[in-house]
């Protein structure tokens, strides 16, 4: 097989093969390795990394951070409206991207205009049979917040009705898209409950936990839930009974008769009404800025979704490219171990090709030392030999390409070159979308994603097919003869 090298890079990594010699008694004194000696490398492996993980700070976190004033929103439909700019630049005449690029653009104005917008939404939510319907219909007869703003109520279908995952994704989002939410529980919570508030609390979502039916337990029933509720909650909780259980009331006249009868109380939300119009009147203005916020984040990410889905479809053909040109390298200068370091020169081009995809600006000189550091990886964890092993497993299952002696070191370095080059486009979509910018990687990070694209890109089906091309690719001939082999059994 012939490979033209049209760039100096992939020269300079085929010439240095040789010093891989210094790596031939290490590799041959390496104790054969088994199914669970093949585990335990991959714990080792992830446990060098856990032990430097270092969580890099996401959009859903960026609440925390910036405080919610309406020039820090206004920023952030900025940098959404500049995504969507990028989508539709480089969507080109692909017709459904540039609707949908189309359709999330109209939504720009429409945030702008959330950020005047005077009426506060309240989502009142919680399991079947919690008092929503209820509390709504006594809020608004009985409560007049006199905070000038126009309170809008929202009742969400109940949660927790039907086991499964994501049952209550549907509902959940309605209560997302609302400025506060009015949680409502019957007693101590459940599990359930617990997860989806903090859930919704993690979110940054503001809630209030309402105790309803309070009336229904005793004194001392009452006080102990009521502080189990303070206990995980801390704060934000009331106990109200918007729907009193009748109480009989006993008069005893003059002539010695006595009159029974049910009286239906008052409902008791006054708790409930004081904090929430204490917390609406003082922060009414953050609260829907707040939710502008979560809005302009929401599109931003489906925006850079599309965006990052056109830009690996960009991607997918050079990496491609660079794994067979790795392959072709290793197999023609087959040495005992594998050719680590021209493979690294090989990706080195590759990550200055694929940052240009992501525009992410980097010099041949920054590329080469990001490629040693991805190889320094792949040896540290045992990437390296794993992926020989594993591959050369697969060939030695068909005894006429396993004769060929660079096909172990052939397929691997495609192999390998491939989950670098997936490891990138992964990173390249985790960051900010720039305009040609030239960032420092993250290694740790990159670390991490190169673990995960590895456990992705496992599974025996997978790396089967895999070595079938490479074979194809490298060994035409032997493949061919094996078709034809095959042919002629059938």
């Amino acid at each position: 097989m012939v490979v033209k090298l049209q760039r100096p890079i992939l020269v300079g990594g085929l010439g240095l093969s040789f010093s891989l010699w210094i790596l031939e008694s290490w590799h041959d004194s390496i104790v054969q390795l088994g199914e669970y000696s093949v585990l335990s490398l991959l714990l080792v492996g992830g446990g060098l990394l856990l032990l430097k993980q270092n969580r890099s700070k996401q959009d859903s976190h960026i609440l925390d951070s910036l405080p919610v004033d309406r020039e820090t929103v206004e920023s952030a439909i900025a940098k959404t409206e500049t995504v969507i700019n990028h989508l539709a630049g480089e969507a080109e005449n692909d017709v459904e991207t540039l609707h949908v690029t189309s359709l999330l653009r109209e939504k720009i104005p429409q945030l702008y205009t959330e950020l005047d917008r005077k009426e506060i939404h309240l989502a009142v939510t919680g399991g079947k049979s919690v008092g929503k319907t209820t509390l709504i219909q006594v809020l608004t007869s009985n409560w007049r917040p006199g905070i000038g703003r126009q309170i809008c109520l929202q009742e969400i279908a109940p949660l927790f009705v039907e086991a499964g995952e994501n049952s209550d994704a549907a509902a959940l989002a309605q209560a997302k898209a609302t400025d506060f939410i009015l949680f409502l529980t019957n007693g101590d919570l459940t599990d359930t409950e617990y997860q989806t508030i903090q859930q919704l609390q993690a979110e940054k979502h503001r809630l209030m936990l309402v105790f309803n039916k309070q009336d229904q337990y005793l004194a001392d029933e009452r006080a102990s839930i009521l502080l189990a509720l303070k206990q995980r909650m801390q704060e934000n909780i009331v106990a109200i009974s918007t729907s009193p259980l009748p109480v009989k009331v006993r008069k005893h006249n003059d002539d010695g008769s006595v009159q029974e009868w049910m009286e239906q109380p008052a409902p008791d939300i006054e708790q409930l009404t004081q904090q929430l119009g204490e917390t609406l009147a003082q922060q009414g203005q953050q609260l829907v800025w707040a939710t502008t916020m979560r809005k302009a984040l929401l599109l931003k990410a489906e925006a850079k979704n599309w965006l990052n889905g056109v830009r690996c479809d960009r991607a997918n053909p050079v990496i491609e490219q660079y794994q067979w040109i790795a392959a072709a390298a290793a197999f023609a200068n087959p040495v005992p171990a594998l050719d680590i370091l021209a493979t690294a020169a090989i990706n080195a081009q590759m990550i200055v090709d694929l940052g240009n995809i992501y525009q992410q600006k980097f010099s041949l000189e920054q590329a080469k030392t990001v490629a040693g550091e991805m190889g320094s990886l792949m040896l540290k964890l045992g990437l390296v030999e794993l992926s020989s092993k594993v591959i050369g497993t697969v060939l030695k299952s068909h005894a006429v390409t396993y004769v060929a002696g660079g096909a172990v070191q052939g397929v691997s370095a495609a192999y390998l070159t491939r989950l670098a080059g997936l490891s990138l486009v992964e990173y390249f979509q985790q960051q900010e979308v720039a305009v040609n910018s030239a960032n420092r990687f993250n290694i740790e990070i990159l670390g991490q994603t190169l673990q995960k694209v590895f456990q992705q890109n496992q599974q025996v089906g997978f790396l089967q097919g895999f070595v079938k091309q490479g074979v194809k690719r490298l060994l035409p001939e032997v493949a061919d003869e094996k078709m034809i082999t095959a042919e002629t059994v059938a």
